[in-house]
């Protein structure tokens, strides 16, 4: 056939001729990219630059090619570069959080707040569930010593997305610095659970146990009614700062337990207590992920191990690791059941009213 229609054999291998050729530019392509991320992991981002330009002259309207390399400008330190890479993306189809995230920062890098804070506004409307976007603008907004709209970004970054850690530690730092402590202890629990392993997590670690003393210190604990269990009686908005007042009401309960003071072992026994008491009367009313967790931790006997990773490494290291070698069995399993069942936060179980008032 191929001898009767010559045209049509040049023009298949042709065809084919270039189909294998865009299949190997595009895999050098994304070696070439592959390759510039390693650099920006390892600090050189003027080789990550040398070698995103090189991916970009194979594929110059790759989006997240360009986008790299515009982070690379501002890693290095060349705003301008970066500004005229990032900004023009913002306008693409396909644009995405992260293109404002690093919009973002060269804006903050260049000191233009106002239109940092614009770029946030304008990238919240079209990603209204972007917990990284929250987060950005309420740090933004607190370099600006604007603390209601910071922590409002914060509470709005966990409500809409519920799984993003970086909202709970802003949130949870600033709570403690409140008058009241007690959405520094639930987040800054939550956060440990979500980013367990990084320096962020140690200082969270010590604002959580300082956090409980701070609770137990408020001389209206020990006046605090107890709940009223009767549901007709307490038929409110679950959304609403009810949450917080039966949450302060039940560990009212215990302050016998803490009587001597708080470590991990007085912990153990007031929040072990606490569990029991809330899905006794009001775990349907509030239903509350974190406290899910502890429950299943009691039921499967490693509450006390979960308490010890939890406390342990900043209220004593010593007596942390002498728990750890005496009840090796016992941690290692609170290990692999915390790798095996990664924690998880549910929607709709936003209860804070985002009142607060700083210490001052």
């Amino acid at each position: 056939m191929y001898r009767r229609f010559p045209l049509l054999k040049k023009f298949l291998i042709g065809g084919l001729l270039l189909l294998f050729s865009q299949a190997a530019w595009a895999q050098e392509a994304n070696e070439l990219y592959s390759t510039a991320r390693n650099f920006i992991r390892t600090g050189d981002y003027a080789n990550a630059i040398l070698v995103l330009n090189q991916a970009l002259q194979l594929e110059p309207d790759n989006i997240q090619f360009r986008k790299q390399l515009g982070f690379a400008y501002y890693l290095r330190g060349e705003m301008n570069k970066a500004k005229s890479i990032i900004e023009p993306l913002l306008d693409e189809k396909d644009v995405d959080p992260q293109m404002y995230q690093i919009a973002g920062n060269i804006y903050q890098a260049r000191q233009d707040w106002r239109g940092a804070q614009k770029l946030y506004d304008k990238g919240i409307r079209k990603f209204p569930e972007s917990g990284e976007l929250y987060n950005d603008n309420g740090q933004l907004l607190m370099t600006l010593k604007m603390y209601d709209g910071a922590l409002n970004n914060w509470l709005k970054g966990i409500e809409k997305d519920p799984n993003f850690p970086g909202n709970y530690y802003n949130a949870a730092r600033t709570y403690y610095y409140s008058k009241d402590p007690v959405w520094a202890i639930l987040y800054g629990e939550i956060f440990v659970n979500l980013e367990s392993y990084t320096t962020r997590t140690a200082e969270i670690r010590d604002i959580l146990i300082e956090s409980y003393k701070k609770l137990f210190n408020d001389p209206s604990m020990l006046s605090m009614p107890l709940p009223d269990i009767d549901d007709k009686k307490n038929k409110r908005n679950k959304h609403s700062s009810d949450f917080v007042n039966v949450y302060r009401q039940l560990m009212a309960k215990q302050t016998g337990v803490i009587s001597s003071g708080i470590d991990p072992e007085a912990l153990i026994m007031l929040r072990t207590r606490f569990i029991l008491d809330w899905y006794n009367f009001y775990g349907l009313k509030y239903p509350f992920a974190l406290f899910d967790l502890q429950r299943r931790l009691l039921k499967e006997g490693l509450f006390e191990a979960y308490n010890q990773w939890l406390f342990g490494p900043v209220a004593s290291q010593s007596a942390y690791r002498t728990w750890t070698n005496l009840h090796k069995s016992e941690y290692d399993k609170f290990m692999q059941y915390q790798r095996n069942h990664p924690f998880k936060l549910r929607p709709d179980e936003y209860y804070n009213d985002g009142r607060f008032t700083l210490n001052r």
